[in-house]
């Protein structure tokens, strides 16, 4: 609430900045905007932004270091007994007292010292506010005059905003490299601790999954087998029926839109088909695990087939469903993309629109549908809850779409539940996955940028 109440702040001083410096850059050229260099809205954005952006940097870097400051404070005041207690227990203390100064139940009663600990914590908290409320009100007023006092009508404030934004974008550009980065060098250095312990080769060519560990040498049932195989047989399996679905409904669907609907029917049909994008992954699983599962189990029995109550086949049919938007849509609007030119030159010729749509249409918009594509494809591998619910959690190696199957996804959130210690080799497998799966999703994109690069035109 306090950090909402500082945006609005914020945002309100930044909107006050915004008003007065268009105001003064309109009084200095005497209502003849031809004298200013820039137009007054420039004059505005320039005195907002200072108002802003130093204030919001101020702000985040207060609260990034905030709970830890206090903490400190909070730690240094406890008796010497409480001192001296190891990491982890001094932890539980520290999280008792900011349960107990919140108000919150903790797991005892509690003694004097956690009370007054808990007192102080509320006071250096009331403090930090206090004092942060008036850095920003001081900073963002500081900056705001500096800035308001520099408007001239020779000043160049078009230049200073553009600069200004360029340097955000490339701030926006460097976070969003370096957390990929971040994120790719902890999968890969918690997967190499997790190669320390399996080897790799038994780990990318087993046959048998089943990541539990024995405790003791007579433990039954934890075999301790790290074989991807049915992992990645299932995966493929499932995210194959999805696009036998998606594929051929999504592309006919994007081809009746944007050649053969008129504007109203379209209007109509392409909303309602990116609804199915909105939907919730847990309704399709429920969907799967209560609806299409028992059909698909009730029509093989009528024929003879014994269908599992989850199978492969339940999962990737509803998976298939959800991804359609993922390809009609796209498809539509690149073939939509496609240069009316071209149709006219087939028809000039004597082709139909049907060889139109096969011969000029598909193929020149053929980049952007094999993009849709594999962007579907990627949407498959990394569905989760269908799975869990359809296709269940058994390490089936087979091909059989009647039969159980597990994935990538489903077996790295079963390997992560609940409280785990990141030394032994089943949760560190989760990692070892993640690294795959960003290996197999990587070169689905490689691909398709060679497809796009390879069958790339341009038109004019």
């Amino acid at each position: 609430m306090q950090t909402f109440i500082l945006t609005f702040v914020i945002l309100f001083l930044t909107l006050i900045g915004f008003i007065l410096g268009k105001r003064r850059s309109v009084k200095i050229s005497n209502g003849g905007v031809n004298k200013l260099h820039s137009l007054p809205g420039y004059y505005g954005l320039y005195v907002a932004m200072w108002c802003s952006i130093p204030a919001v940097i101020f702000l985040a870097l207060w609260l990034s270091f905030e709970n830890s400051i206090i903490t400190t404070l909070i730690v240094s005041d406890l008796p010497d007994e409480m001192k001296d207690l190891p990491p982890d227990r001094m932890s539980l203390i520290v999280n008792d007292i900011k349960n107990l100064a919140e108000g919150n139940i903790v797991s005892k009663e509690p003694d004097e010292a956690l009370k007054k600990a808990a007192l102080h914590y509320s006071r250096l908290k009331e403090v930090a506010y206090a004092s942060l409320f008036t850095l920003i009100m001081i900073i963002s007023t500081v900056f705001g005059i500096f800035t308001y006092r520099k408007i001239q009508s020779n000043f160049r404030a078009r230049n200073k905003v553009e600069k200004i934004m360029e340097i955000i974008l490339i701030a926006s550009s460097t976070v969003a490299i370096f957390t990929t980065i971040g994120i790719v060098l902890s999968v890969l250095f918690e997967s190499i601790r997790f190669f320390r312990q399996i080897p790799v080769f038994e780990f990318l060519l087993g046959l048998k999954w089943s990541p539990q560990m024995a405790i003791r040498p007579d433990q039954v049932g934890a075999s301790g087998s790290f074989g991807i195989i049915p992992l990645v047989t299932g995966t493929m399996l499932i995210s194959f029926i999805a696009m036998v679905v998606a594929v051929p409904i999504g592309l006919m669907s994007a081809i009746y839109m944007s050649e053969y609907a008129s504007y109203r029917t379209r209007a109509i049909v392409k909303p309602l088909l990116e609804i199915l994008a909105g939907i919730p992954t847990v309704v399709y699983g429920f969907f799967a695990a209560l609806t299409v599962a028992p059909f698909i189990r009730d029509t093989g029995a009528l024929v003879g087939l014994d269908v599992s109550s989850e199978s492969a086949l339940a999962a990737g049919l509803v998976m298939g469903v959800m991804i359609i938007p993922f390809v009609s849509s796209l498809s539509d609007d690149v073939i939509n993309a496609v240069p009316q030119s071209m149709r006219d030159g087939s028809y000039a010729i004597g082709a139909t629109q049907s060889e139109t749509i096969i011969r000029v249409l598909l193929q020149a918009a053929l980049p952007g549908i094999v993009g849709s594509v594999l962007l579907a494809v990627s949407r498959a591998i990394g569905e989760t809850m269908i799975v869990v619910m359809a296709a269940g959690l058994t390490a089936n190696l087979t091909g059989n779409p009647f039969e159980a199957v597990t994935t990538f996804t489903v077996q790295i959130v079963t390997l992560l539940i609940g409280d785990q210690e990141f030394d032994s080799p089943k949760t560190l497998a989760a990692f070892a996955l993640g690294l795959i799966l960003f290996i197999m999703t990587l070169c689905l994109n490689i691909v398709a940028l060679y497809v796009v690069r390879k069958y790339r035109e341009q038109y004019e």
